[in-house]
């Protein structure tokens, strides 16, 4: 018994390696086509059809690996055919992400960066698909629904002209058989309809604003007769009583164990993702390394990508070199010429923004951090890491005492517009910020204009609002924002806020964003032995069908 619970813990541990390594591979790519066909045949079984148009992106790995969901885990891999732009793929096994499913290998045939290819899989046997309707009809009906394969976010973005065609047995009028409305479908619920040559009734839905990342369920359902009696899957009544009473007890702890055990794992595979700082910039060296920027110690602080960029946003701004038109959509107009005091990855910054491609601008700005976190490591080539973030703790500090202990609304301004950069890397800087600015008059800093569109709208070309400055206030732009209540509420808020609404706008999901920047600074080591290049991880599933009875296709994929 030690001995099997020993083999299941390895087994285990070697499935989490197996997905760890999964992570080393930068999979970046979109689908701007994709059509899907489902036949439910006579003799029970179902046939599918993908065809699916992939855009590599220029700065990604190849594309040489596919995952495909399969509906069940009881098809024919003998009868699968597979091409890429029309040359035959010959690597089709099971798939180590999805489960069903199949891996397709490209081999020589990679869909390389930058490049566009065509992948067409036509997987002719699949059982055990159709289960009994749940409708009251005249006679017994067989349903079925399937949900085609998807892509895990993390890889692929943009839009896909997607359709999926369901064709149902031959010998039907079209008055017989049902379609299920479709979950989460962007399109019309309504499908387009008719009977095709083969004298099959069809249901086609088609939207040109899809995506490969939404997990769509379709579905139909027809009278049993034309199907096989043995095809349609009937499940077995489950008893409960006490002869059996240990054995679901030993099967529940059982399943509990597991479910901790994955649960744990997806916890640290989040977390792993977020820790894009290489291991041997902790490799302890000797003495402080001084003169890094505020975002350069965010850098070696570890902290989040979007706070990080929110820091660079507003350093831009600040220089004269940005500003925000709009914050949903963001839309950022660039200065011409540009400063000459911008930092290298300032202006990587800003040539991200010039690309109105909301996914070219999400790459242009990992590869932006890329660089960054690679410029950190250098910089601390030889320098104490422990150190050195003790340091910039310690201006932090003095830069909130600064700010906290100003004798007049006009010093804590100044002295936080000065210490910016650096307020922000304090992990409490959301309440700090409220609390520093919950009564007074707030003086606005001349940039201010620049980063809040709404007030900028709303007042004169010089940024200042309609009301006069109170005797003594600063000058040189710089007024006073009258509010009946608590004053400064509403900038406190919008510096808060910033964080949130630009990474909503710019990053989308910051673990996603942040695992494909872990994936070059600070990668999985993939072990020496292996022979291909493992892709960026499909994810199995469990179906969750929106009739009982009811056969789904997993959605999965992801490389």
């Amino acid at each position: 018994m030690r001995k099997r619970w020993f083999i299941l813990f390895l087994l285990i541990l070697l499935l989490g390696i197996n997905f760890q390594n999964a992570l080393a591979v930068t999979y970046l790519f979109k689908v701007p086509k994709a059509e899907v066909n489902v036949w439910a045949n006579t003799d029970g079984t179902a046939s599918v059809e993908y065809t699916y148009q992939f855009a590599n992106d220029p700065g990604a790995d190849p594309i040489d690996f596919i995952d495909i969901s399969v509906p069940t885990d009881s098809y024919d891999k003998s009868t699968i055919q597979a091409d890429v732009d029309g040359q035959a793929i010959t690597s089709i096994e099971d798939s180590p992400y999805v489960k069903p499913g199949i891996a397709l290998g490209l081999g020589s045939n990679a869909i390389r960066p930058g490049n566009t290819g065509n992948v067409h899989v036509y997987i002719p046997k699949v059982y055990k698909i159709f289960h009994p309707g749940t409708q009251k009809e005249s006679e017994e009906y067989a349903s079925f629904q399937f949900a085609p394969t998807t892509f895990d976010t993390q890889f692929v973005s943009g839009t896909t002209d997607l359709r999926v065609t369901l064709f149902l047995p031959p010998g039907l009028n079209e008055n017989e058989p049902r379609y299920f409305n479709p979950e989460g479908w962007p399109g019309s619920a309504t499908p387009e309809s008719g009977i095709n040559n083969e004298n099959r009734v069809f249901y086609s839905w088609h939207d040109t604003n899809a995506n490969s990342y939404t997990k769509y369920i379709f579905g139909a359902a027809f009278p049993a007769r034309l199907l096989p009696a043995n095809a349609i899957q009937r499940q077995p009544s489950i008893t409960f009583n006490t002869d059996n009473l240990c054995g679901w007890l030993f099967c529940l702890g059982f399943a509990g164990f597991f479910g901790l055990i994955a649960y744990a794992s997806i916890v640290g595979n989040r977390k792993r993702k977020l820790q894009y700082l290489p291991p041997k910039i902790a490799i302890e060296g000797h003495g402080i390394k001084r003169g890094l920027t505020s975002v350069e110690a965010a850098i070696l602080m570890e902290q989040p990508m979007d706070k990080i960029l929110t820091m660079i946003l507003f350093s831009t701004i600040k220089k004269g070199a940005a500003t925000v038109l709009s914050r949903d959509p963001i839309k950022i107009q660039v200065a011409d010429p540009r400063p000459d005091s911008l930092q290298d990855y300032e202006k990587a910054f800003l040539t991200a923004f010039d690309k109105t491609d909301l996914a070219e601008r999400r790459t242009e700005l990992q590869t932006m951090m890329i660089g960054l976190v690679k410029n950190v490591q250098e910089k601390m080539r030889g320098f104490s890491r422990r150190e050195t973030v003790d340091y910039y703790q310690d201006i932090i500090r003095r830069a909130w005492e600064q700010v906290e202990t100003a004798d007049t609304p006009e010093v804590k301004m100044e002295k936080f517009d000065e210490y910016l950069g650096w307020t922000m890397l304090d992990r409490n800087y959301d309440r700090r910020t409220q609390d520093v600015f919950s009564g007074g008059p707030v003086f606005i800093p001349t940039w201010w204009g620049h980063f809040d569109p709404t007030y900028r709208n709303t007042t004169t070309g010089t940024f200042h609002t309609a009301a006069p400055a109170p005797a003594g206030s600063i000058g040189s732009g710089k007024t006073a924002i009258p509010l009946p209540n608590l004053p400064g509420s509403n900038f406190a808020l919008s510096m808060v806020n910033g964080i949130q609404s630009f990474s909503n706008n710019v990053i989308g999901n910051v673990s996603n964003f942040t695992g494909t920047i872990t994936n070059k600074t600070n990668p999985i080591p993939v072990p020496s032995s292996s022979s291909r290049s493992i892709g960026g991880g499909g994810r199995s599933c469990a179906c969750a069908c929106a009739c009982a009875g009811c056969a789904c296709a997993c959605a999965g994929g992801g490389r």
